[in-house]
């Protein structure tokens, strides 16, 4: 079922971008432009109108659809759940060390600090 409505709303977006590229430009933005009627800011609705507010009202039929059909078949546990991971284990109460909050160290690393007359870069290496 779900399939089905979704094999139509995929074919609804494609049909609806189609006929949409087909309307004439009006020129300026929001409906300003355009010639028409100069007595009446109304025009009467093409054809091609018509069916854009067809497949639109239909679009988001289908839209609510599949929201509703996919919150039917959701479960209420967490995407980690799904795919077998184990969150961590964390203390709300704690807050992590500074140690902890900074990246491991490389294995060839000093574990003493540099001194403060250091430079910043270590020098090139001369071969």
């Amino acid at each position: 079922m779900e399939n089905v409505v979704l094999t139509v709303h995929l074919i609804l977006a494609l049909l609806l971008v189609g006929i949409v590229l087909l309307q004439r430009s009006e020129g300026g933005g929001l409906g300003m432009g355009g010639g028409g009627n100069a007595m009446s800011g109304r025009s009467a609705a093409t054809a091609l109108q018509k069916l854009t507010w067809a497949l639109a009202a239909a679009f988001i039929v289908t839209s609510l659809t599949l929201t509703i059909l996919a919150a039917r078949s959701a479960d209420s546990g967490s995407v980690l759940d799904q795919i077998g991971v184990d969150a961590p284990a964390t203390d709300a109460g704690e807050a992590p060390a500074g140690s902890d909050l900074l990246p491991p160290a490389p294995a060839d690393a000093p574990l003493t600090p540099p001194a403060a007359d250091a430079p910043a870069t270590p020098p090139a290496a001369s071969e």
